[in-house]
């Protein structure tokens, strides 16, 4: 069932990029859909396809509200009168969960990605993500936003 409805999904992919909505072009995407799947038939005909798109897009729909909590995180910092006070800049080492280069890559992007935090380096025994962020108060706290979200969610993702 899983592998029809990845057909179907490249289908409706296919006719939005090519901005042609008819029959004909529909079932034609649905064809190439198949065509890929069939390609790569040993990666996609597993039970846990569906549910893993599922924690793939609960990770997106995290991803999108920590960029726009951190989008006003960071705009209220700029409207704060004394923008000295208000920044406290700093460095945290967020010991990892994530093992794969994959999994660590992707984490490090996410971070990045969100406003007023930066990865900076991963220690030799990718063990350690060093972050910055401009505004750490608590950085215990900080690292355990990041362990309860992005991480856990990818962990969820790459299970």
């Amino acid at each position: 069932m899983s592998f029809l409805l990845v057909a179907a999904t490249f289908a409706l992919i296919w006719t939005a990029i090519t901005g042609n909505f008819s029959l004909s072009n529909l079932l034609f995407g649905a064809a190439l859909g198949l065509l890929a799947l069939w390609i790569i038939r040993a990666r996609t005909t597993g039970p846990k396809l569906l549910p893993r798109y599922i924690k793939a897009a609960s990770l997106a729909g995290l991803f999108f509200w920590e960029l726009g909590l951190s989008a006003l995180r960071v705009t209220w910092l700029i409207v704060t009168p004394d923008l000295k006070k208000a920044l406290q800049p700093g460095i945290i080492a967020f010991p990892l969960s994530v093992k794969s280069d994959e999994e660590i890559t992707l984490l490090a992007n996410l971070i990045t990605l969100t406003p007023g935090t930066l990865s900076v380096d991963v220690s030799q025994d990718r063990k350690i993500l060093y972050v910055h962020a401009i505004a750490v108060p608590d950085k215990e706290a900080l690292i355990a936003e990041i362990a309860a979200g992005f991480e856990r969610k990818i962990i969820e993702v790459f299970e």
